[in-house]
């Protein structure tokens, strides 16, 4: 009990049962909503039904070890007040296979609940199609009911309004649907990923393909997860984009996503990107939807944020959306997450949480991240922007990772976590280094004296150790491996450097200006 309080949740089942599983009433402090790791929840899809805010969630059920979309259901969450922390989670709302014949198990991705002209709710769900001849089975399927908790029954027996096949022959992969009746009562549709948009028009049953099918184009860096809503007049897709450089307003690193969003004055475009609603997240993908509540815009997005949250492990959480009436289009302003209360960090002898870092490959290939250097975090199964990389077609034999301080600061200790994916002696892909050297600034870049070993062994933190010495700059120089025909790549998860007494941690804020050179 005292855990549970500290965490500051309560959980009460409920009397009334959902399905197979009973409805839960929560109390939390923040986001993520669910964050005892019991739930993870994904891809959020809120609307407002019977006076409340509720969102739609997929539930991520991949083990920590596994990089992989196990979702094999769908569940609800649902307030009266966000700002009260009080919601009603209902679990296991549906399943693909218990909903739509024609469907396989599992694979419940992103979809959207919203409720039609005929006051029943319709479910607009990507499933894997049973018996299909189609290079990539994902369909989408609809299906009907008087309650958002179901159940839920397919209002489409004959099989998906949308996939490979169906209404137009198509390559692309289709899934994350987006639905918009339009003040009009017309009814529109919207899904795609891997860069390509399609959109569509469907009769007012909510579910006869009026057509004609369209590619959605002017929407900068669109990879997946479109979102489509209207306010004063004007039409927003908000989606994840993930044009990527280090320039980029959305993100550095390739495999991580932003919410951007682009504006039109007609529900098929022309569209015109605007900017970017959400930064980078914990997680690698981004998955975002929106909706008025009570005056209230409210942005429900996933993150990585949750107890023994991952990648595929991720989180709903939810902020107000703020506007800049003063433009027209209105602007969305940059929505800042926000967090549930965390413990105070502990203390530590690391102090690399307060260098700013730089490498000799800057900028970095675009599936790295540098700032992964010194966040603290290593991963059992980590993705490539979870770590520092060199990896390139044509690798130098040599490559250095180096942080700097605002002011000098007394190490006599480093640790370093390398990654590979083939082994020493390599000379493709990433392997561990043949060997490495701490070098410290004083007037020029000396070795560090005194110093241990240099392990090599990925997987898990290699220490070494050294008389103390004071500087504003520390280097790990790397050999790469080779076979005598070229060099592998290298990579690191986390690297530390050690004063001689613990302290609280100082964390460098991430937009700070860089520290300046060493002399």
């Amino acid at each position: 009990m005292k855990n549970e309080l500290l965490a500051g949740i309560a959980l009460v089942l409920a009397v009334s049962p959902v399905g197979a599983q009973e409805a839960r009433q929560l109390s939390v402090p923040g986001n993520p909503i669910l964050a005892e790791g019991d739930y993870y929840s994904t891809d959020p899809a809120p609307f407002v039904a019977d006076g409340a805010l509720w969102i739609l969630a997929g539930r991520d059920q991949a083990p920590p070890d596994v990089n992989d979309f196990i979702m094999g259901e769908w569940q609800l969450m649902k307030t009266d007040d966000p700002k009260s922390g009080k919601w009603t989670h209902y679990p296991a709302i549906a399943k693909p296979e218990n909903v739509f014949a024609w469907a396989e198990e599992a694979r419940a991705y992103a979809g959207q609940i919203i409720q039609g002209p005929d006051k029943r709710y319709y479910f607009y769900a990507p499933v894997l199609e049973k018996d299909s001849d189609a290079q990539d089975r994902f369909a989408i399927g609809v299906a009907v009911a008087d309650s958002p908790t179901g159940p839920w029954r397919d209002a489409h027996p004959a099989g998906p309004i949308i996939s490979q096949r169906v209404p137009v022959k198509n390559d692309i992969q289709n899934i994350d649907p987006t639905i918009l009746i339009d003040d009009d009562g017309r009814v529109y549709i919207y899904w795609g990923t891997f860069g390509q948009l399609r959109g569509m028009e469907l009769e007012r049953d909510m579910i006869t393909p009026k057509g004609p099918e369209r590619n959605i184009e002017g929407l900068a860096g669109f990879f997946e997860a479109p979102w489509i809503m209207k306010r004063k007049g004007a039409y927003y897709m908000l989606y994840a984009g993930n044009r990527a450089g280090p320039k980029s307003d959305c993100t550095p690193a390739v495999y991580h996503a932003c919410i951007a969003y682009g504006t039109a004055s007609s529900p098929m475009g022309p569209w015109t990107y605007r900017g970017v609603a959400l930064k980078p997240v914990s997680s690698t993908t981004s998955h975002s939807g929106a909706v008025e509540y009570k005056g209230q815009w409210y942005l429900a997005y996933h993150t990585a944020d949750a107890k023994g949250g991952g990648h595929f492990r991720r989180s709903v959480a939810l902020d107000k959306i703020e506007w800049d009436d003063s433009v027209t289009p209105a602007r969305i302003r940059t929505v800042v997450p926000t967090l549930r209360p965390q413990p105070p960090l502990a203390p530590t002898r690391n102090i690399a949480r307060a260098a700013s870092a730089t490498a000799s490959n800057e900028p970095l290939p675009v599936q790295y991240w540098i700032k992964s250097l010194n966040d603290g975090i290593t991963k059992t199964a980590p993705l490539p922007p979870d770590m520092w990389g060199s990896w390139s077609p044509n690798n130098p034999a040599s490559q250095w990772i180096e942080y700097r301080w605002n002011k000098p600061v007394t190490i006599d200790g480093s640790r370093i976590w390398f990654w590979n994916d083939q082994p020493a002696g390599s000379g493709v892909g990433v392997a561990p280094p043949a060997g490495w050297r701490l070098e410290y600034w004083n007037q020029g870049w000396k070795p560090v004296p005194g110093a241990s070993a240099y392990g090599t062994e990925p997987g898990a933190f290699q220490d070494v150790t050294f008389p103390p010495i004071r500087t504003r700059c520390l280097r790990a120089v790397m050999t790469a491996s080779g076979d005598g025909k070229g060099h592998a790549g290298l990579a690191v998860q986390e690297w530390e450097v050690l004063a001689p007494k613990t302290a609280l941690p100082v964390v460098r804020d991430a937009e700070a200006k860089p520290a300046s050179g060493c002399g």
